[in-house]
């Protein structure tokens, strides 16, 4: 009984009202009408799961869930498995309802992180077979078609012959007694086809009147001739009646054949629907998931920024005031929670935001609260809370409260015979010994509390005794809390302040109010100092908390800012970083492009020389025309090489300024130069020039002469070139003739060869590679450029 009244006190019914304007279906807002509350923490955590991957299905699916075609269909399933026979529109519904249900489970079986709505739809069954015979007998206004059954279409047939016979008769009838009958109409009275016909002139078609106008002029007749069809009609009507009763008899008795899978398929469609209107409730007020906490843990009831849901809504849709959020953070030895204040002031509200709270996450609810949300399960919410504000203290009104409060311990008593270790109640009293003398309320508030200290979860009681404010400096179980109010403009602020009782404003108020200074001075005289003083530490304390929250606002407000600067930075960070991956981009690009520009350059030399047989004079131009290229395409500033080479006879060595590969001659002398050769030419370079195979810089000669004597070396050589005379072509050969060619041309060789093997089977220079292999004069061998012919192509380099 004190559940009720506690859900009646808590207007839990009007949340439940709010909840059912977001189901789909019918049968959805029955069930979000009369929610159930659970009796099990393992139950409530079921149904945060369920909104949970619901809530997140809603976010991903572009439409939401659909529940089309979903209907009640309980009472036809009962009607079924009675041997009734269902109406056309019955069995339509049920075929609908499977198709919908179908879908459902589709949609659900689609999504990978839903494993709770894959479990729950796991055992459903639609029986595509029954929906498809429902269709295929009952059409899509609920009536029986043709192809139900040969026995229906053959009767259809004949009533349709029927019919037009009768028809064409009648109009027979209208054009040979045109001037008897009223208009040229062929209508129906009680079943049967009849004409118009003038009362005057009934004689002149006989037969049997049906019906007669108003006014008395018309008569309804159905002439004699056609009697015996009218009669003819009503037997085939009555032979289609009873076929369609067997087709939709046999439908029956299918659908009442599978009734507890259909009422087991109601069940989770139902679930499904509720599941739904929790998420897209829980959306529409911008709620959080709630965490079930154990305060015997140490673990904080954290509800930062919690509001009422039915003021949100009177915010939302009766264009009520702005609903102001209230912060919970009670710590885990927390028992008794003493509010106190001004009336009006909002402690009230407060109690019933937090019983709504610890209701909405019981049934699987999120909770109108900041994350994160924590808070513990209650097994019992019990409350006394009267919002009437009467002149009238009467015994009535105190014994009523007294009534509730012992209903409430009967209850705290009932449930310590539990399995529950611990109580789990939330307690929630307003104005708690109020209607009676001062002292004995007081006193009997005091032992009230302390017996909820031991016996309950969490006990939240308002009151305006100051007796209770001690409380928590003698016992830390108990904490005190009060509701803001505002001085300047004589109301409150609806803000809850924690740690600090509240204080009476009665005489503030009083004299802001107009009431004369004496009077208001006697009463603080009534009062007493201590009081008084009481009251200003209070003040002060408030003034106190007032500044620090405003420095705490402050500094939020400098850390946004300071976040907001750091992504602006940041953002600024990234845009400089990719327009520099763009300038690498172009710079590469543009490298690309110089570098094959410069190599058709050097091509076209390298041909000019291959159109005659080369000279010195032609090697010379070809050198100073390399030098120009390098000159025009060598970046300015190279990467840092890597140092500790120094050449050796007999070494390879790469040239930096042509990008060719030289052997080395002589060893480098005191400054720095050595000679070099690659192809048929010689020349000499500087250590600064030369780097190894694989990328290290020479090490610098350390001079003995503080001014050496700069010496000019002689215009660098020409690099390899190809020609006739260095280009073996072994095209067509087998590798034991080419074997024999290739080592006469090494044999007669100095620097590079180029061999001509071309692609084919591979083969050959499978066979061509092997010999370079094992050739003692030659010293390593690489693919041709691409321009000389690529992979078709090897150059060889000999010793």
């Amino acid at each position: 009984m004190i559940q009720s009244e506690t859900l009646e006190l808590l207007e839990w019914h009007r949340l439940c009202q709010h909840l059912s304007t977001f189901a789909a279906t019918k049968l959805g807002a029955i069930a979000s009408l009369h929610l159930t509350i659970p009796a099990s923490q393992s139950a409530s955590e079921q149904l945060l799961k369920q909104t949970k991957e619901i809530y997140q299905l809603e976010t991903r699916l572009t439409t939401g869930l659909s529940f089309e075609g979903i209907q009640d269909i309980g009472d036809s399933l009962e009607r079924a498995e009675r041997s009734g026979i269902l109406a056309g529109d019955e069995l339509l519904a049920i075929a609908t309802t499977l198709a919908g249900a179908r879908n459902l489970r589709r949609v659900i079986d689609n999504q990978e992180d839903v494993p709770i709505l894959a479990a729950l739809v796991a055992d459903l069954r639609t029986y595509p077979e029954l929906e498809q015979e429902i269709h295929r007998c009952i059409d899509e206004r609920g009536q029986v078609t043709d192809r139900a059954s040969l026995k229906l279409g053959e009767i259809r047939t004949d009533l349709r012959k029927t019919r037009t016979q009768i028809t064409q008769k009648l109009q027979n009838i209208l054009q040979a007694k045109s001037g008897a009958v009223q208009e040229q109409l062929i209508t129906q009275r009680s079943d049967r086809f009849v004409i118009p016909v003038k009362a005057p002139q009934k004689d002149a078609i006989p037969g049997i009147v049906h019906d007669t106008s108003t006014s008395g002029a018309t008569l309804y007749v159905e002439p004699n001739s056609v009697v015996p069809l009218g009669n003819q009609l009503r037997q085939i009507i009555r032979r289609e009646q009873a076929e369609e009763e067997a087709i939709r008899r046999t439908l029956t008795e299918q659908v009442a054949a599978v009734k507890p899978d259909l009422e087991r398929l109601l069940a989770i469609v139902t679930t499904l629907d509720l599941a739904t209107a929790r998420a897209r409730y829980s959306f529409w007020l911008g709620a959080n998931p709630p965490r079930f906490i154990n305060r015997e843990e140490q673990e904080i009831t954290t509800l930062r920024q919690l509001r009422h849901p039915l003021l949100v809504w009177q915010q939302q849709h009766e264009h009520g005031q702005a609903v102001v959020p209230v912060d919970l953070l009670i710590s885990p030895h927390i028992r008794v929670v003493t509010i106190t204040g001004p009336n009006t002031g909002g402690k009230t509200v407060t109690l019933k935001t937090l019983a709504l709270a610890a209701l909405m996450a019981k049934v699987g609810l999120f909770v109108p609260a900041r994350e994160p949300v924590e808070m513990p399960w209650f097994d019992q919410v019990l409350a006394d809370i009267g919002d009437e504000q009467s002149l009238q203290q009467s015994l009535s009104t105190f014994s009523g409260h007294i009534r509730r409060i012992s209903r409430i311990l009967d209850a705290l008593e009932a449930s310590s015979h539990s399995p529950l270790p611990t109580p789990h109640s939330l307690i929630l009293l307003d104005e708690v010994g109020a209607g009676t003398d001062p002292v004995e309320g007081s006193a009997l508030a005091i032992a009230l509390l302390q017996y909820l200290a031991n016996h309950a979860q969490l006990t939240i009681a308002t009151t305006h005794f100051g007796e209770l404010k001690a409380l928590k400096y003698e016992d830390a179980r108990f904490e005190n809390a009060s509701v803001e109010f505002d001085e300047s403009t004589l109301s409150p602020t609806y803000r809850l302040l924690w740690g600090i009782p509240g204080r009476s404003n009665a005489l503030t108020i009083a004299q802001r109010l107009g009431l004369k200074p004496e009077v208001v001075a006697q009463a603080k005289n009534q009062v007493g100092e201590a009081t008084d003083e009481v009251n200003q530490v209070i003040a002060g304390l408030e003034a106190q908390r007032r500044r620090q929250e405003t420095k705490a606002e402050e500094a939020q407000k400098l850390l946004q800012q300071a976040e907001r600067l750091y992504k602006e930075v940041s953002a600024k960070a990234e845009t400089l970083q990719e327009r520099e991956k763009a300038l690498r981009a172009d710079q590469e690009v543009a490298v690309q492009q110089a570098i094959a520009q410069a190599k058709g350059e050097i091509a076209q030399v390298i041909r000019r020389l291959q159109k005659g047989t080369p000279k010195a004079q032609d090697a010379q131009q070809a050198t100073d025309a390399l030098n120009q290229i390098s000159q025009k395409y060598q970046p300015k500033v190279p990467p840092k090489p890597k140092v500790g080479f120094m050449p050796k006879v007999g070494n390879r060595v790469r040239i930096s300024q042509f990008g060719q590969t030289a052997e080395v001659l002589t060893n480098p002398d005191e400054d720095g130069e050595f000679s070099v050769r690659f192809g048929i030419m010689k020349m000499t370079v500087k250590l600064e020039d030369i780097e190894s195979l694989d990328g290290q810089k020479a090490e610098p000669v350390a001079k003995k002469k503080p001014a050496p004597e700069v010496v000019t070396p002689p215009p660098p050589a020409a690099p390899a070139i190809r020609t006739s005379q260095n280009t073996v072509d072994l095209r067509g050969k087998r590798v034991s003739d080419a074997e024999i060619i290739l080592d006469k041309a090494i044999s007669e060789a100095s620097g590079q060869i180029w061999i001509i093997h071309g692609h084919g089977t591979g083969k050959l220079r499978q066979g061509v590679h092997i010999f370079l292999q094992q050739h003692p004069r030659v010293s390593n061998f690489e693919p041709a450029e691409q321009a000389d012919g690529g992979s078709g192509v090897t150059v060889a380099y000999v010793k």
